[in-house]
C-alpha cells in the first residue's frame, strides 16, 4: 500500500499548485474537492497515470467453525 500525499506550491502571485499521489482512481477529486472549494478558481488539472488506473477492491471473508 502507498503512501497518499497532496503536495501545494503557492507561487508568489497567489497561484496554486496542487499534486496528488498515491491515490488510484478518480477518487482523487473527491479527496481534493473541499480544499479546492476554499483556494479558489480551478484553471487547470491534468491527470497523471494513478487517474486512470483501475481501483482495487479487497475483500476478506473469515469463517468459524465451533464444535460443542
Amino acid at each position: 500500500m502507498s503512501m497518499e500525499t497532496l503536495e501545494f506550491v503557492i507561487y508568489p502571485d497567489g497561484r496554486v499548485q496542487e499534486k496528488v499521489t498515491g491515490v488510484v482512481g478518480q477518487s482523487c477529486t473527491v479527496v481534493t474537492a473541499a480544499i479546492e472549494s476554499q483556494l479558489g478558481d480551478v484553471v487547470s488539472q491534468t491527470q497523471t497515470a494513478e487517474y486512470f488506473a483501475p481501483e482495487l477492491e479487497l475483500t476478506a471473508t473469515a469463517t468459524t467453525q465451533a464444535t460443542w
